[in-house]
């Protein structure tokens, strides 16, 4: 399987990740994939599904192997279906890789063009928007803050290191602490700046 060409949308939990990438995704032509609802579209009593429940009931981040399987697997399943064309589609991804080494482990199926950081300043500002989503979408994962504190020293020891497997120049930080409109259209903004330098 071709390298397929990928943005990647990143930042710590809560930070807007998913509602960039999915009007990112209605705006424009790239194709929006959250890891989170991969995993939550798997049924609960397979092996994969036990698997991450044991994880994410705890707020710890899957295992590497695990996820990169798991995605690799998606992606497969996508272009079988005709629903990703790899000579043609842009993916922007959305919770993967989480850990340096998932860097690696994607890189035979993923091109890594360029990476939008959500930067958020407060860590108050990250659990009061998980317990507010916990509310509206029902989400188990979001409404402990136990949980979410965990989830959050995961990111910082983790995930956050990830960005230093990327060259600098390909990294955009955007202010995340603004709303969600004044953020989507900061990484829209990102977005149109980068596309016109692939067109060169």
């Amino acid at each position: 399987m071709a390298q397929i060409p990928a943005i990647l949308i990143f930042g710590a939990p809560g930070s807007g990740k998913g509602t960039v990438g999915a009007k990112l995704a209605q705006t424009t032509s790239i194709k929006h994939l959250s890891t989170g609802d991969i995993f939550r579209g798997i049924a609960p009593s397979s092996e994969s599904g036990k698997l991450i429940a044991s994880y994410s009931s705890a707020g710890k981040l899957v295992p590497d192997s695990a996820t990169a399987q798991i995605f690799e697997r998606f992606i497969k399943g996508l272009i079988d279906t005709n629903r990703l064309n790899p000579d043609k589609d842009m993916l922007l991804l959305d919770g993967i890789p989480r850990t340096p080494d998932q860097v690696d482990l994607i890189k035979p199926i993923v091109d890594v063009k360029h990476v939008f950081v959500l930067d958020i300043t407060k860590d108050e500002t990250i659990v009061a928007r998980l317990l507010n989503r916990a509310k509206i979408e029902g989400r188990k994962d979001d409404a402990d803050e136990s949980i979410i504190r965990n989830r959050m020293i995961e990111y910082r020891t983790k995930t956050a290191a990830v960005l230093e497997k990327y060259d600098s120049k390909i990294i955009s930080h955007i202010v995340g602490d603004n709303t969600p409109d004044e953020v989507f259209c900061d990484v829209l903004s990102a977005y149109v700046q980068f596309m016109k330098t692939l067109k060169k």
